[in-house]
């Protein structure tokens, strides 16, 4: 499985995308996915509709960037990953409907996603700087 980071307009910088791909691999390791899947990290301006993030059909991801600290892009890179987890290993379909607020799935990512971060942060303290500012 291999994931592609599209940085439309630099909105992270090198260190930014390094930490990205670490956190990238601490949730692979801990839910792995199969199929490859395309992060496009893009600003308010973007076609796709969203609040700040969202996972397409065909292994996509949208997450917003620009104007954002590290920490929350990496909460939404964490639920939107959750969501791709759903539909790649728990069955859900693209064309089954979910309850957005307070329904199964989005709970589940809701969790998820504060839990990774959290779990990121204690594995690399260090970075709690760049993830803050």
């Amino acid at each position: 499985m291999k994931v592609h980071l599209r940085n439309s307009a630099k909105f992270l910088n090198d260190q930014k995308i390094r930490i990205m791909k670490q956190f990238i691999q601490m949730l692979q390791d801990e839910v792995s996915l199969n199929k490859n899947i395309k992060i496009t990290f893009q600003d308010t301006d973007a076609k796709v509709p969203m609040t700040t993030g969202v996972r397409l059909p065909h292994g996509n991801m949208h997450v917003l960037a620009k104007d954002r600290i590290l920490v929350d892009i990496l909460r939404t890179v964490a639920h939107e990953w959750t969501h791709e987890y759903q539909h790649q290993k728990m069955g859900i379909k693209d064309k089954d409907k979910i309850q957005d607020i307070g329904g199964p799935e989005e709970n589940m990512a809701n969790i998820l996603s504060g839990i990774f971060v959290k779990k990121f942060e204690r594995l690399y303290p260090n970075l709690k700087g760049v993830l803050y500012n």
